[in-house]
């Protein structure tokens, strides 16, 4: 985790993250009263031609939003992303593809459990197999992540000032 992002974390009124958004996002939402700072970074600040003003990290909105189930998208980078952008199978970062652990030829579905990231030579070498047929080891199951874990791990870098708020609010996955 590196401490000084450039993107804030924006909680609802009752402390539950929603997202995370870029620092103008956040200035503009703590200048128009929609939201209040919460945590600061001290060694930065934002400046116009005659005024500065604190550095958010960590916003709270003034009125609760309520929010649809907030879950993570079944997309292509965000399986890279849950898999460290790095074969499932060998462990490499070169030439990645996604893999269906049941084939969807063999009746498997798009989804975060069937789905890991593979290097074209791991995939090949699978084929219309399961790993277990194509004597393949997965580093670490599949999973389906959830949205807090998400911003937690998966997010890139993250401010340290986040973890209070992402450590408490844990989601089933």
């Amino acid at each position: 985790m590196k401490i000084g992002s450039t993107r804030a974390l924006v909680l609802n009124q009752d402390y539950t993250p929603v997202t995370v958004c870029s620092i103008p996002k956040a200035f503009l939402l703590l200048f128009l009263q929609k939201a209040e700072l919460i945590e600061k970074d001290e060694a930065r600040k934002l400046r116009s031609v005659d005024r500065s003003f604190p550095f958010p990290s960590v916003i709270r909105l003034t009125n609760y939003v309520t929010m649809p189930y907030k879950g993570v998208m079944l997309t292509r980078q965000n399986v890279f992303k849950r898999d460290g952008h790095e074969c499932q199978y060998c462990g490499t970062s070169k030439d990645l593809t996604l893999d269906h652990l049941i084939p969807r030829s063999k009746g498997g579905k798009s989804k975060w459990t069937n789905l890991v990231t593979a290097c074209k030579r791991c995939n090949a070498r699978k084929g219309n197999n399961t790993p277990e047929e194509s004597d393949l080891k997965l580093k670490r199951p599949p999973f389906k992540p959830n949205y807090v874990m998400f911003i937690r791990d998966f997010s890139g870098q993250i401010d340290e000032k986040w973890m209070p708020f992402l450590k408490t609010k844990q989601m089933s996955a």
